[in-house]
């Protein structure tokens, strides 16, 4: 088979776990084929492939779920992830200090996925389990991240998600997204009221490692009663220095070789 041949082949394959979803975590054999376009004699071949891997599980009535290999594999994630390794112990001392929650954002592949969190409360209003996709068009995550993409890139973003409407209306809202931006650059952090869920105050700030976009993000959230302007001013440096902690140890780990990344045997966040 051609080199370019078999490259296709397996992105097709790989197009069939991008399927799964938060809202459609389950997927029938018939309405795959109405989605992905691929022929029967195909599509069958790249599911055998998957189940026989673990990476897809069928219940034998032709309906597909993922499957044990994903969760063999983010258990071996989480022995290896840097980020989580070093960023870890700084999201415990924030809990520690606040009553908060703090994640631990990853970017890739234009989403945001939460990797860690821990709270210090007892009913913490915001609430991103492991593996969860946190949006994109809000939030105090999404405006750090896009802040310091490419402007070009950033743009794209934010045009995809821009609303639908006269062309003067949506090139304004995207030149304000835009300037908003420069602002969360330029101080270091992204603040916001409500965005993502009610009541609830975000800070967020970029995370780095080599690369010149950011690796992800550090959020603290707080209910909005428990966080007057005095304690904002708090996190609001309290955030972009715990963030700038990270990426300091990322890079001195990548040069010097540290290993960061072996977890406790307690796997699960904590709720203290």
């Amino acid at each position: 088979m051609a080199e370019g041949s078999a490259s296709s082949s397996l992105t097709r394959l790989m197009s069939i776990l991008d399927i799964f979803t938060e809202t459609r975590p389950e997927w029938s054999s018939d309405d795959m084929m109405t989605v992905l376009g691929y022929p029967r004699p195909t599509l069958y071949r790249y599911l055998k492939v998957l189940t026989d891997s673990g990476m897809l599980a069928s219940n034998g009535h032709g309906i597909y779920t993922l499957g044990p290999k994903v969760v063999e594999m983010d258990h071996l994630l989480r022995l290896s992830d840097r980020l989580v390794g070093i960023g870890r112990p700084v999201v415990e001392r924030l809990t520690e200090q606040y009553a908060c929650t703090a994640f631990l954002v990853r970017w890739y592949r234009n989403r945001l996925l939460c990797m860690h969190s821990e709270t210090s409360l007892e009913a913490p209003l915001s609430s991103y389990p492991r593996g969860r996709v946190m949006p994109m068009n809000r939030g105090a995550i999404a405006r750090t991240i896009l802040a310091h993409l490419q402007s070009r890139k950033a743009r794209k973003i934010i045009e995809s998600f821009a609303p639908e409407g006269p062309e003067d209306a949506r090139k304004a809202y995207i030149d304000e997204q835009i300037s908003a931006l420069r602002t969360v650059r330029r101080n270091g952090y992204a603040i916001a009221f409500g965005e993502v869920t009610p009541g609830v105050v975000g800070v967020a700030s970029p995370i780095f490692d080599e690369a010149a976009e950011p690796a992800g993000a550090l959020c603290m959230t707080m209910r909005q009663e428990d966080c007057p302007h005095e304690l904002r001013t708090l996190i609001t440096q309290a955030v972009p220095t715990a963030a700038n902690n990270i990426t300091g140890t990322l890079r001195q780990s990548r040069h010097t070789g540290a290993d960061h990344t072996h977890l406790p045997p307690q796997e699960e966040v904590k709720n203290r």
